[in-house]
């Protein structure tokens, strides 16, 4: 069957909150609070990082590279969600939704790459110090961002030609209020054992590969941590990690729990489905910036500085 001889919807109708329809004006308030809260708080953090020269080092560019996902994925959602939990207009094109999913998914893939490489910058700064300022040269910071946008990019490039040769014609009604790969599949009158593949492949290869390596590098931050000797600076070294620990956490726990219900839940409530989706999509741009503002007395003492020099410019 060629690529655009098949039958496709001219749009999409997405869905809210399965049984909670009614209330959707109601969430529409919580959803805009959470976007606020992650577009400013990471646009904050990018600023921050940008005006003061005491972030000009490794582990904030590295930081700045995460807000900037975090924008991404929260502009790439919003248009969709906020259209249907607001105005209750549900319909989206057929091609616009190609385009959503592959910047949803893409987005997603940057952010497992950058904890990845904030893992490497941890495990330098803890176990070969020393090296610090040589091994993570600001080219090396600008390969890793390139690498990681560039994987991101590629990989997924197939995506929508994979979804644009199957013939949709089940029902045009998808699961969540934006598109994803498994959704859209799931519509499908065909075949839809590449998808599977690929998309499986995709999982293991890169999301998979960097949550492995990234075990992998506190498995070594924590041998080298345990040689120390002193108790108050094995509590030090420990710390700087805290905040990354935690990033890891609400990105890749919620990300596990979705992509094992979309693969094996085939019973399970659809309105579960549904949580875990929106959780994984919208929780981590929105703890990242309290998180690193909370935990990093860096970040923290250059945003109250950022701010007094708005203030007193006013």
């Amino acid at each position: 069957m060629g690529l655009f001889n098949v039958t496709h919807p001219a749009f999409f109708l997405l869905t809210g909150i399965p049984g909670l329809e009614s209330s959707h004006s109601w969430l529409a308030g919580p959803l805009c609070v959470m976007y606020a809260v992650a577009l400013g708080g990471n646009t904050v953090i990018l600023q921050a990082v940008r005006v003061e020269p005491s972030l000009h080092e490794p582990m904030y560019y590295l930081l700045s590279m995460l807000s900037f996902s975090d924008v991404a994925m929260s502009m790439a959602t919003l248009p969709t969600v906020l259209r249907t939990f607001c105005l209750n207009a549900r319909n989206i094109a057929f091609d616009a939704c190609l385009i959503q999913m592959f910047f949803i998914h893409s987005f997603s893939m940057m952010e497992s790459g950058i904890l990845l490489a904030m893992s490497f910058d941890r495990y330098v700064a803890i176990c070969d110090p020393l090296h610090y300022a040589t091994v993570l040269t600001n080219r090396v910071i600008a390969g890793m961002s390139i690498a990681v946008t560039a994987r991101s990019f590629i990989t997924l490039f197939p995506l929508p030609f994979l979804i644009k040769r199957l013939p949709i014609c089940r029902s045009n009604i998808l699961s969540h209020s934006y598109c994803l790969h498994p959704d859209m599949m799931k519509l499908a009158c065909a075949d839809i054992t590449i998808n599977s593949i690929y998309g499986l492949f995709v999982l293991i290869s890169t999301f998979g590969m960097d949550l492995f390596f990234i075990f992998l590098s506190y498995m070594l931050i924590l041998r080298s941590v345990m040689s120390i000797a002193s108790h108050e600076e094995r509590l030090k070294a420990l710390n700087t990690c805290v905040s990354h620990i935690l990033a890891v956490l609400a990105f890749y726990v919620p990300m596990i729990g979705v992509s094992t219900v979309h693969r094996f839940g085939k019973h399970v409530p659809r309105y579960i489905h549904v949580l875990m989706s929106n959780v994984y999509l919208f929780v981590p741009p929105v703890l990242n910036p309290l998180i690193y503002s909370a935990k990093t007395k860096e970040i923290r003492r250059a945003i109250v500085r950022m701010f007094r020099r708005v203030r007193m410019s006013l």
